[in-house]
C-alpha cells in the first residue's frame, strides 16, 4: 500500500525549496532525510501553515500582582515562536514524527496516523533509510481493496 517513490527533504533545507518540491508534487508533506538517506523527521503542510499565523502569548492569570502562566500555554508560545521564526526544514519539521517497517499491517499505519495525529507515515528499513511512505489517502486505497 506504500508509495515508493517518496519526495524527501532535507533539514538544511530551505522553507521555499521545500515548499516548491512539495507543490510540484502536489503533496502536503514529505519526510526528511539525513545525508545518509536517515529519516530524521517530517515536515507536514501544518508546520508551513503555522510558520505564518500570527504568535498568541501565553495566557497568565494576576494573583496578588503576580501573573502566573496557565500551564500548557508557555510551550505553545515556544512552538508558534519556533514556527515563526523558522526558515530552515529544519527548524519546523517534526522530529519525533512515527514511523513503520515494511512489515506494518494496515491496522499498525491507521494507529500510528490517529495516534499521533498525522497524515503520512514514512517507511522505513531497518537502518531507517526511508523507503516508502503511507498517506491517508493510500490508507483508504488499501481498506477498499480487503474488502
Amino acid at each position: 500500500m506504500m508509495t515508493t517513490d517518496v519526495v524527501t527533504l532535507h533539514a538544511d533545507d530551505s522553507l521555499e525549496d521545500a515548499v516548491k518540491a512539495l507543490t510540484a508534487r502536489g503533496i502536503s508533506g514529505a519526510p526528511v532525510v539525513d545525508d545518509d538517506g536517515r529519516l530524521v523527521g517530517v515536515l507536514d503542510d501544518s508546520d508551513l501553515i503555522l510558520s505564518e499565523a500570527r504568535v498568541h502569548a501565553p495566557t497568565a492569570v494576576e494573583i496578588l500582582g503576580a501573573y502566573i502562566p496557565i500551564p500548557g500555554t508557555i510551550k505553545r508560545f515556544e512552538e508558534e515562536v519556533r514556527h515563526a521564526l523558522g526558515r530552515t526544514v529544519a527548524d519546523l519539521m517534526e522530529p519525533d514524527a512515527p514511523y513503520v517497517g515494511p512489515e506494518a499491517t494496515v491496522e499498525d499505519v491507521a494507529t500510528a496516523m490517529i495516534s499521533q495525529h498525522v497524515s503520512r507515515v514514512p517507511v522505513v528499513d531497518d537502518d531507517r533509510q526511508v523507503i516508502g511512505i503511507v498517506s491517508r489517502g493510500d490508507l483508504v486505497k488499501a481498506m477498499s481493496r480487503d474488502e
